[in-house]
C-alpha cells in the first residue's frame, strides 16, 4: 500500500521478539513492500502483552492494533502464546461494548522465517483499517444518557423474605459463635430502610441481625481481611458465589470460614427507590407484605413492589440459594429457565457502536473517580497496589477526563475476567448510578461463550479460564490471512 500524504493512519503493532519481530525483519531484508502505517513495539513474548496495552492504545488515538507472536506450540517460553490467545480473544469480544469496532484489533502468529506471511498479514490488516477509516475518539461524540428498561420477568418469585427462618438462623449462629472470632451479616442502619454490615462477636450482636430486601451489601468483601482467623458469614446466593471464588483463588481457607445461608427472595434497587421517593428528611416507618414494602417518609407512604424495584441482577438470578454452605435453612427456591441478557447489557446491545461510545462518554463525565466501585468489589483484592494509585508502573494519570475514567473501568473489568460473580456491588456502590456492571457482564458473556458456559463462583475446585489454557481450544479458532 503506498504512503499517501496526510492519509496514513496510526496502527500499533505488538510483536514478540523471537518470532514475529524476526518475521518483520526478514520481510525488510527481502525488500518486501509493506505499509508504513504500523508502529512496532517489540515485547519479549505475546504472553507479556497485557490486554490493557491494547485498550490504552485504542483509547489514546490508535486507529488499529495488531498483535503477533510465535505460532502455538512454538513459544520460546513454552506456553506464553497459549495464555495470550485466551486473553486476546476475550478482549476482542469485549471491545464492542465500549463502542470500539472489534475489527480494529487483531492477533496472529508469524515465525521469524515467514517474511512473506508477515508482509501479507500487515498488508491485509492495514487495508482493513483504511477501509474503516480513522477511529472515532471518545472526546468527540455528544454525551448520551439513556436509562435501562428494567421491565423484565424474574426466573423466580421475588418477595420480601419475611417468612425466612431468621430465628433459627440466629440460634445456629449463637451455637457456633464460641468457635468463631466473628460472624458477618447485616443490621439496621440509620433508619429502617437501610442496612449496614454487622460484625457479630457476642449473642447480643446476633440479635441485631436482619434479613430482607434491604440486605443489599455483599459481606464477602470483608472476608480477605479476616485471613487466618475463624470467621462466619451469612450469605445470599450471589454472596455465596463470591465466597466460592475467594476459595478458588486461595484468598481464604475453607476450614477458616463457616457459611450460614437462607434462600434469597431478592433485594431492592435502592437507587431507584430513592429516586422515586424524592427528597425527604426522615423515614418514619417501613412495613412489609409478601410482595413488597411500604416506606413512610415525612408522613407520606411510598409502596415498592419487589417485581418492579428489585436490583437488575435479581431478575436473572439462577442461584437464590447458596451454592456452598455449612448451615442452610429454609426451603429451596425454584428457578424457571436460564438467565437471559441483564437489563444493563441489553441496553448497550440495542445501541450502535457510535451510540455506545457516546453513552460511555456521558456516563464517565458523571464519574467522581471515588473508587467506591473498586472498594465494594469482593474480588478486587489488590487495592493496596491498584493501578489507579500506582506510579510505578504509571498506568493512569490523575486527569479528570472521561478517557481516564473509562480506562480505569476497563482495567477493573479486565481484571475480573473469568472471576466476576455478578454480585453487582460495583454498580450499587456508585454514588451517581453509572451502569458499570454492564462491562463485567459483557466479559462474563464472552467467557461463557468461549469456555463452555463457565460461570465463576460455582465450584471451589474450578480454575478460572484465563489462568489456564488448552493446546487446542474448542471455541477459539485460529485466523488465517488469505
Amino acid at each position: 500500500m503506498p504512503v499517501l500524504n496526510g492519509k496514513e493512519l496510526r496502527i500499533v503493532g505488538f510483536l514478540c521478539n523471537w518470532c514475529s519481530y524476526g518475521g518483520a525483519d526478514t520481510a525488510g531484508v527481502a525488500r518486501a513492500t509493506q505499509p508504513t502505517d504500523l508502529r512496532i513495539i517489540r515485547v519479549p513474548c505475546s504472553g507479556r502483552i497485557d490486554p490493557l496495552f491494547i485498550v490504552k492504545a485504542l483509547l489514546n488515538g490508535a486507529d488499529g492494533v495488531l498483535v503477533s507472536g510465535c505460532h502455538p506450540r512454538d513459544c520460546h517460553y513454552a506456553a506464553g502464546n497459549f495464555y495470550a490467545r485466551r486473553r486476546l480473544e476475550v478482549l476482542k469480544q469485549f471491545l464492542p461494548v465500549l463502542g470500539i469496532d472489534e475489527r480494529r484489533f487483531e492477533y496472529t502468529w508469524v515465525s521469524a522465517s515467514e517474511g512473506q506471511r508477515w508482509q501479507q498479514v500487515v498488508t491485509v490488516f492495514t487495508d482493513r483499517i483504511h477501509k474503516l477509516g480513522p477511529a472515532p475518539k471518545l472526546e468527540d461524540p455528544e454525551p448520551l444518557l439513556k436509562i435501562a428498561d428494567m421491565a423484565l420477568t424474574s426466573l423466580r418469585s421475588l418477595g420480601t423474605g419475611q417468612n425466612a427462618a431468621l430465628v433459627e438462623l440466629k440460634e445456629a449462629i449463637k451455637a457456633k459463635l464460641p468457635e468463631l472470632d466473628c460472624v458477618l451479616g447485616w443490621q439496621q442502619g440509620y433508619d429502617e430502610a437501610h442496612t449496614v454490615p454487622l460484625f457479630m462477636k457476642t449473642p447480643k450482636d446476633v440479635d441485631k441481625l436482619v434479613w430482607g430486601p434491604f440486605n443489599v451489601n455483599n459481606p464477602a468483601v470483608y472476608l480477605p481481611s479476616f485471613k487466618g482467623k475463624k470467621v462466619g458469614i451469612v450469605v445470599k446466593g450471589c454472596d455465596s458465589r463470591s465466597v466460592v471464588e475467594l476459595l478458588q483463588e486461595n484468598l481464604i481457607r475453607r476450614e477458616d470460614v463457616t457459611i450460614f445461608a437462607l434462600p434469597c427472595e431478592g433485594t431492592l434497587d435502592m437507587a431507584r427507590v430513592n429516586q422515586d421517593m424524592g427528597r425527604y428528611t426522615k423515614i418514619d416507618s417501613v412495613s412489609y407484605d409478601e410482595a413488597g414494602v411500604t416506606i413512610t417518609a415525612d408522613g407520606k407512604a411510598h409502596r415498592f413492589c419487589m417485581t418492579e424495584y428489585a436490583q437488575g441482577k435479581c431478575y436473572g438470578c439462577t442461584t437464590p440459594s447458596a451454592v456452598l454452605s455449612d448451615t442452610l435453612l429454609g426451603q429451596p427456591v425454584k428457578v424457571d429457565g436460564a438467565a437471559g441478557t441483564p437489563p444493563e447489557l441489553a441496553l448497550l446491545d440495542s445501541m450502535t457502536l457510535d451510540e455506545r461510545l457516546a453513552f460511555w462518554r456521558g456516563q464517565m463525565d458523571r464519574c467522581l473517580r471515588c473508587y467506591a466501585c473498586r472498594n465494594a468489589c469482593p474480588m478486587c483484592v489488590c487495592r493496596d497496589y491498584c493501578v489507579s494509585d500506582s506510579r510505578d508502573p504509571h498506568w493512569m494519570t490523575q486527569e479528570d477526563t472521561a478517557k481516564e475514567k473509562l480506562f480505569f473501568q476497563t482495567i477493573h473489568a479486565m481484571h475480573l475476567a473469568g472471576r466476576c460473580t455478578g454480585c453487582g456491588e460495583c454498580q450499587r456502590a456508585c454514588p451517581v448510578g453509572i451502569p458499570i456492571l454492564a462491562l463485567r457482564q459483557q466479559i462474563a458473556r464472552a467467557v461463557a461463550q468461549l469456555f463452555d458456559g463457565y460461570q465463576p463462583g460455582l465450584n471451589p475446585d474450578d480454575v478460572p479460564p484465563l489462568l489456564g489454557y488448552e493446546v487446542v481450544e474448542k471455541n477459539i479458532h485460529e485466523r488465517d490471512w488469505k
